[in-house]
């Protein structure tokens, strides 16, 4: 059984970082692109960031670009969503994602993602 566990979520002043990882178990996703969403109480989910197969390209929302950073480590099945210079406005439940077969690192649609966590709640305060 896949299952995918966030992990690294909290409270934070704005300007803070937190770290979020997600594990993978079940089977192994080295061949899939890899992604970050998040989604803000009466808002939709939204894309945060993508990671190719190999880590070899990622691709960031601009609300999140030059502070947010998607990294993996295919040895451990893991991605991580590094946060830096946090805003209130970043609050939300974050989720991690396998991608579908063949889907893009930069595809943002919530449906081309075949598997999904729980979500993390990030909390950020002014």
């Amino acid at each position: 059984q896949v299952q995918l566990v966030e992990s690294g979520g909290g409270l934070v002043q704005a300007g803070g970082s937190l770290r979020l990882s997600c594990a993978a178990s079940g089977r192994t996703f080295s061949s899939r692109t890899m992604g970050w969403f998040r989604q803000a109480p009466g808002k939709e989910r939204e894309f945060v960031a993508g990671i190719m197969w190999n880590g070899g390209s990622t691709y960031h929302a601009d609300s999140v670009k030059g502070r947010f950073t998607i990294s993996r480590d295919n040895a451990k099945n893991t991605v991580h969503l590094q946060m830096n210079s946090l805003k209130p406005e970043d609050t939300a439940v974050y989720y991690c994602a396998v991608g579908a077969q063949g889907s893009s690192y930069y595809d943002r649609r919530w449906s081309s993602y075949d598997y999904w966590g729980q979500g993390t709640q990030v909390t950020v305060s002014s």
